[in-house]
């Protein structure tokens, strides 16, 4: 089950990687229009992407920012909230849950 876990988080990394933003110097109004709409306006703006790995070792939920707004990103801070309000979006947090193992 674990396996599983880590590879299903494994997954979505390397799926958040297919979003990265690369800074670029040109000044195109495509690049403006790029840089204008992302999502991510102020988390590890330095790198050219945003990775987090975490193992879960014990039973539990964990609640991860889907928004880019938490201000405890990588968690959830239920910052989509106002974001949806503000924008009719239907943005929501992912959620992991690892249930106790059955003796």
């Amino acid at each position: 089950m674990m396996m599983k876990l880590l590879a299903t988080l494994f997954v979505l990394v390397q799926t958040a990687a297919a979003f990265s933003v690369v800074p670029s110097t040109s000044t195109s109004s495509t690049t403006r229009l790029f840089l204008e709409n992302r999502i991510n306006e102020s988390i590890d703006l330095d790198s050219p992407k945003v990775a987090t790995m975490e193992t879960i070792d014990s039973p539990g939920k964990k609640v991860y920012c889907r928004c880019w707004q938490s201000g405890t990103f990588p968690l959830c801070d239920g910052a989509h909230v106002k974001h949806n309000k503000a924008t009719g979006d239907n943005v929501g947090p992912l959620i992991v849950t690892v249930p106790k193992k059955e003796e």
